[in-house]
């Protein structure tokens, strides 16, 4: 079967950080602010009161210290805790295709491709901006690629699953070379006056160019060995943001139209899952545990890439083993281990080998075993 590469990674960061104490103050003074109006029915005992949260209280439970965003000053106000993102005209670009433009010209150019090299464009991501046209058409305009786009949601396991995909468009002829894009404005479907979830997701874009190994010629290159994908509903992470919600008049359930979670079952669930995929593609890969030297993880949060580490390795991943990019850009969704990879890979000596895993809400996971070249 033919052999296939990514031959080049890019990546586009916001260029507003929040640091968790930024973050804090502006939940404390709208805990303040609800506590104050809702004092009452505190009082009675009809409302919990909320309870502040802390700089440290974020850093333990979830290893982020800071996240890039698109906006911040909305989100920074307590009256609001939400970006201000001002629409856009259909002459105008959107604003995850900007992000994906940006992603892919450097992707493009590690890769030693112009867009005329291109046939496929496929943005993967949790959330879309609009419906249609999709967004993987108009990034495709945007660029001036000849061919045809589509868009895929496998909420934060959207990256290695459209690997797999353009994998799959390029072993079966239909593409030469694919571009697979992940724009996560993830700030967009967090409930930032949550205590539990106010600090989890911050926004990015990541790009890579997957084609044969037999036309690669750009000095990125990894193969990709094998992949293996899973998924099983789940209730535990949802998202019930959709077209047909305007049809609920009473507004019945607001809230479940952000981003929710039950982190504990996740945590105690997720893992052991991942950490047995993962050993099964390397498997299928002909490897041995012992024979990869990098793990490039979902960053959703430290405690769960830490305990999948030891999970595989029966002890503490080593520096660079596992590499962790959470810490500056929060739970990007699905680009969050491409970020990793992205960022992570010049060091590796030719003939190395990695893992990219994802994992998050379906529950969904993906492996994906790559080998540089």
């Amino acid at each position: 079967m033919k052999q296939v590469v990514i031959s080049g990674t890019g990546l586009f960061t916001p260029s507003n950080a929040i640091s968790n104490e930024e973050l804090v103050v502006a939940f404390n003074a709208y805990a303040e602010l609800h506590n104050a109006e809702h004092a009452d029915a505190i009082a009675a005992g009809q409302l919990s009161a909320l309870e502040p949260s802390s700089a440290a209280f974020i850093e333990k439970a979830s290893g982020i210290k800071s996240r890039y965003v698109m906006e911040k000053s909305g989100i920074l106000n307590p009256q609001r805790m939400t970006s201000r993102i001002a629409g856009r005209d259909d002459e105008q670009l959107s604003l995850q295709a900007e992000m994906c433009v940006a992603a892919a010209r450097e992707a493009l150019e590690r890769a030693g491709r112009v867009a005329a090299d291109i046939d496929m464009v496929l943005v993967a991501c949790s959330n879309l901006q609009r419906a249609y046209p999709a967004m993987a058409v108009e990034v495709q305009e945007a660029l001036g690629i000849d061919g045809y786009g589509f868009d895929m949601n496998v909420a934060c396991s959207s990256a290695t699953f459209g690997i797999q995909t353009a994998m799959a468009a390029v072993q079966s002829g239909q593409a030469r070379a694919v571009l697979v894009l992940n724009p996560e404005i993830t700030s967009g479907h967090l409930n930032f006056r949550d205590r539990d979830s106010h600090f989890i997701f911050g926004d990015a874009c990541t790009a890579m160019v997957i084609e044969a190994a037999e036309t690669a010629t750009g000095a990125h290159q990894f193969e990709i060995v094998s992949s293996k994908l899973k998924t099983k509903f789940s209730n535990n992470i949802r998202n019930n943001f959709g077209f047909l919600n305007r049809f609920d008049e009473d507004g019945v359930g607001q809230a479940d139209k952000l981003f929710r979670q039950q982190g504990r079952k996740v945590f105690k669930e997720v893992c052991p899952m991942a950490a047995e995929m993962i050993r099964e593609s390397v498997a299928n890969a002909g490897l041995e545990l012992a024979q990869v030297s990098r793990y490039w993880l979902h960053q959703a949060n430290l405690n769960m890439n830490l305990l999948i580490a030891r999970l595989l390795l029966g002890r503490e991943a080593l520096e660079g083993e596992a590499p962790v990019i959470l810490d500056t850009y929060a739970n990007t969704s699905s680009a969050g281990s491409i970020i990793a990879f992205h960022k992570y890979q010049e060091d590796m000596p030719s003939g190395s080998h990695g893992v990219i895993c994802s994992f998050g809400a379906g529950y969904s996971i993906g492996c994906v075993v790559v080998r540089k070249k």
